[in-house]
């Protein structure tokens, strides 16, 4: 276990590194802006394009997979929404606080974490996560807020969503690399170097970003935060296990980087939802630094923990 602690920790140092050079001012807020864009459009998407190019649909796509994890996230979400609503919050505030029970920072920290660690076999199931996530889940959040604002249900509400995943580089750089990778057409050696050299930016720019955005966060709330952070940290990976493991047959490997990606903590792009549409921003930012902050501890206790599944 300790093994693991310090496998891991190269990657909070960098995440640390990050948020001494913003909350010192070093890296100003707008520096942060610029450096997460740089690594979402194009560092993230050239890595992303590379894994997803040398894969195939078939080879990833599992759909035992899909339901244990979909379904163990949708009754995680559905506890943080019924907590919420007994709280006599909003649809908007259940959704939001539903959101940072169950999304991940997949993208930024799972990807660039998890294929260094566990192998760049990670990749397959990795992305299986992150498509979900984004899919359902992102969508899923959009609709409730928009649908309670308004009423109803509009195909406004439908063509919202759907241009959002469009947007989204990194649903476009896997489906662009899977694309590629059915032409079954090789990679030219200068366009390899060229996504190679691109990608390599992403685990350090994506740390260092993540940590630079932490300094701009606040713990205000931090009993509600606390109790997401759990539902993150602890309760949503506890039940991904019990899907793979238990009730659906998931391949011992692809079990484990999955209940691995489910420890990950709050995902960065919750907060921009939540400040976009203006709903709890304060308490999903809260739930983002306290789950970071203890992530260093419970990440490594899980991978440590599904490393003996394979």
């Amino acid at each position: 276990m300790l093994d693991i602690f310090l496998q891991t920790l190269p990657f909070f140092l960098i995440i640390g590194l990050g948020y001494g050079a913003g909350r010192t001012g070093f890296f100003p807020e707008a520096a942060t802006a610029w450096l997460t864009k740089f690594v979402f459009y194009f560092a993230l998407s050239a890595m992303l394009f590379r894994f997803s190019a040398n894969l195939s649909l078939a080879e990833i796509l599992d759909w035992q997979f899909v339901l244990a994890y979909l379904s163990a996230t949708a009754f995680v979400y559905a506890i943080a929404t019924a907590v919420a609503m007994i709280r006599r919050l909003s649809i908007e505030q259940a959704a939001i606080e539903a959101q940072c029970a169950v999304i991940g920072n997949v993208g930024f920290l799972g990807v660039p974490m998890l294929t260094l660690l566990m192998g760049e076999a990670a990749i397959g199931p990795v992305m299986l996560v992150l498509a979900v996530d984004l899919i359902v889940f992102g969508s899923l959040v959009v609709i409730l807020i928009t649908g309670s604002r308004d009423g109803r249900m509009s195909l406004g509400i439908l063509r919202t969503v759907g241009l959002g995943l469009l947007k989204n580089p990194m649903i476009v750089s896997i489906t662009l690399g899977l694309g590629w990778s059915a032409l079954r057409l090789p990679i030219p050696d200068p366009m390899n170097q060229f996504v190679i050299l691109l990608g390599g930016a992403a685990t350090p720019g994506a740390l260092f970003a993540i940590g630079a955005s932490l300094a701009s966060k606040s713990a205000e709330r931090p009993v509600i935060a606390g109790w997401l952070s759990t539902c993150k940290l602890i309760l949503h990976p506890a039940c991904v296990a019990l899907a793979a493991l238990v009730l659906f047959t998931v391949e011992p490997y692809a079990a484990a980087v999955m209940i691995a990606a489910a420890a990950l903590p709050v995902a960065g792009n919750v907060y921009i939802l939540a400040h976009h549409y203006g709903v709890a921003p304060h308490r999903v930012s809260a739930s983002i630094l306290i789950s970071t902050a203890f992530a260093v501890l419970t990440v490594s206790l899980v991978i440590g923990w599904v490393s003996g599944l394979y």
